[in-house]
Order: C-alpha cells, then sequence, then structure tokens
C-alpha cells in the first residue's frame, strides 16, 4: 500500500488538512479516517501535533476508491485488494523496467502481473455477473407490470 506518513516539516506545501482534503475528495472527514483505518489510504504525512496531512496522490487514491465503489459497486475489503493489486503492479512494472532487472527476473514479474491481472478480471466478471442476473430479474419484474397494465384500463387521474 502506501508508505507510513512522515512527519511535515514546516516546507511542506501544497498539502491539505483532513477538512480541505475531504471537501477536495467529495468525501467526508470520518470517510478519510476511515480509508485509513483500513488500509485503504495513508496521509502523505503528520504534523508534529499529530494532524494529517493529504497530497494530490492521496486525492487521487480517494477518487479511485470512489470510482471503485460507484462504477463497479465493490466493497471496501474488494477495494483493499484491488488497490493492492494496483499497488504492486506499479511495484512489477517499476522493477520491470529498470535497466539491472535481468531478463529471467522481467519473466518473472511479467507472469507475477499476469495472475494479479487475471484476478481483477474475475472480480470484475463476477460483479458483471450479477449485474446481469438483477437486470434478468427486473426485465421479468418490468414484464409483468407491463403485462398487468395492458389487461386493465386505469382510472384517469
Amino acid at each position: 500500500m502506501n508508505p507510513t506518513p512522515r512527519t511535515a516539516p514546516a516546507e511542506h506545501e501544497g498539502l491539505l488538512g483532513i477538512g480541505a482534503a475531504a471537501a477536495a475528495a467529495g468525501v467526508s472527514e470520518r470517510a478519510l479516517r476511515y480509508y485509513q483505518q483500513l488500509g485503504l489510504i495513508v496521509p502523505s504525512c503528520t504534523t508534529p501535533g499529530g494532524l494529517r496531512r493529504y497530497s494530490a496522490e492521496n486525492l487521487a487514491r480517494v477518487a479511485r476508491i470512489r470510482e471503485l465503489q460507484t462504477l463497479l459497486g465493490l466493497n471496501l475489503d474488494e477495494i483493499a485488494i484491488v488497490l493492492r493489486n494496483e499497488d504492486r503492479m506499479a511495484q512489477i512494472r517499476r522493477a520491470y523496467k529498470d535497466e539491472h532487472t535481468s531478463d529471467d527476473e522481467r519473466l518473472r514479474l511479467a507472469r507475477e502481473g499476469l495472475v494479479l491481472l487475471e484476478g481483477l478480471r474475475e472480480t470484475v466478471e463476477a460483479k458483471r455477473a450479477a449485474l446481469e442476473c438483477f437486470l434478468a430479474d427486473l426485465e421479468v419484474r418490468i414484464g409483468r407490470t407491463r403485462d398487468l397494465l395492458a389487461g386493465r384500463d386505469l382510472p384517469s387521474g
């Protein structure tokens, strides 16, 4: 995941306190604290007084969490797995591109990346299957309701 938060020197500019970060990310302060508690995000640093400070990278991660919730309907446990895999994929890409990485190590990294990507695909396919079942059920209920309406004259309002 993200590195352990550092203590913020006075020169750290561009970092937001929890209130401003929450507002910028479109979530509550409580949500940011909860995401941190779950290990989904780690503030960029903390002040000597213990206040959390968030970077643009942190805000992008919150946006990713929200996207995974909204777009795929993933719960926070599933999101933690996706984020862990995405973090590992970033490490794999860096190691793969490193000029000191051997061809054998690149092959091992590529295989590991493939396993991670296939796991993510399984997660997405499971969500898609659940959505397809839900849609099929809706279609049945819509058909029944249309049949009911076609067989009756409704009183005009």
